[in-house]
C-alpha cells in the first residue's frame, strides 16, 4: 500500500512520515500569484503579482496586501478566501493584544499565534489545512524590522528576503543575487519590483502589482497607492 492510500486523510501519516494533505496544500501555494518580500535596514517591503484572469474585473476591489493592524501588513499565495480568514483572524488576535496592554501587538507575536491558528488545522477532524503561505511584515517590539513566511503546516521562518508563490525558485535566486545586508527600504521597492518582472507575464503596470511597505520611521504599514507603484515603476525602467 502506497502512500496515495493515506492522501485523503489529514490525521494519519503515511508510511513515510508525511501528511499528504499538507504536501498538497503546498501546491496550491506554489500555482499561486508570486509574491515577495525584502528586509531593508530601515523597514520591509511586500510586493506581489496580482494579474487577474479578465480585463472585466475591477481592480480597485481586488487586494493581496492586506494591514492587519498599524504596524504589521500581510501578503499570501495560493487560495484568497483561505487568506481572508487569517487576515480576519490576525485582525482579531492584534486588536485583543491591544486591549490588554494598549501597545502595538510586536510581528513576532503576530506570526506565532497566525502559525498556531494553520497548525491547528492540521491536526482537526473534519477540516483541511490553509491553502496559502502568507510574508508577514512588521516592526518588532525592539524596533527592528522583520520578514516572515508562514506555511500551511504552520511553520514559520524569518527572512532577510524570500518569494513564495509561482515562480519563487527563479524570484528567490535572483534576490540571493540583488539582496545586500545594508540594502534600505527605497533601494529594496526597486529590488522588488526587478525581482518580480523576471518572471512576470506580459506588461506590469500599477494595476496588477501591489506593494506594502512598513517603515522603522514612524513604524507604520502602508499599501502605496497605484500612483506610487507607478512612479517606483517608471524610475525602474
Amino acid at each position: 500500500m502506497g502512500d496515495s492510500a493515506y492522501s485523503f486523510s489529514l490525521t494519519t501519516f503515511s508510511r513515510t512520515g508525511k501528511l499528504l494533505q499538507i504536501e498538497y496544500a503546498l501546491n496550491a501555494v506554489a500555482n499561486g500569484r508570486t509574491s515577495l518580500g525584502i528586509c531593508a535596514t530601515d523597514g520591509v517591503v511586500i510586493a506581489t503579482d496580482k494579474k487577474l484572469t479578465s480585463t472585466l474585473v475591477d481592480t480597485a476591489h481586488v487586494g493581496k496586501v492586506e494591514a492587519v493592524d498599524s504596524g504589521s501588513g500581510m501578503v499570501y499565495s495560493g487560495v484568497g478566501p483561505d487568506y481572508r480568514v487569517l487576515v480576519r483572524k490576525a485582525r482579531k488576535s492584534s486588536q485583543s493584544y491591544y486591549r490588554q496592554y494598549r501597545e502595538i501587538k510586536p510581528v513576532t507575536q503576530l506570526v506565532k499565534s497566525t502559525a498556531s491558528v494553520m497548525q491547528e488545522y492540521t491536526q482537526s477532524g473534519g477540516v483541511r489545512p490553509f491553502g496559502v503561505s502568507l510574508l508577514v511584515a512588521g516592526i518588532d517590539g525592539d524596533g527592528i524590522p522583520k520578514l516572515y513566511q508562514v506555511d500551511p503546516s504552520g511553520a514559520y521562518f524569518g527572512w532577510k528576503a524570500t518569494a513564495i508563490g509561482k515562480n519563487y525558485v527563479n524570484a528567490k535566486a535572483f534576490l540571493e543575487k540583488r539582496y545586500q545586508d545594508d540594502i534600505e527600504l527605497e533601494d529594496a521597492v526597486h529590488t522588488a519590483l526587478l525581482t518580480l518582472r523576471e518572471g512576470f507575464e506580459g506588461e506590469m503596470t500599477s494595476e496588477n502589482i501591489e506593494v506594502g511597505i512598513v517603515s522603522k520611521a514612524d513604524g507604520k504599514f502602508r499599501v502605496l497607492t497605484p500612483s506610487e507603484v507607478q512612479d517606483y515603476l517608471d524610475e525602474a525602467t
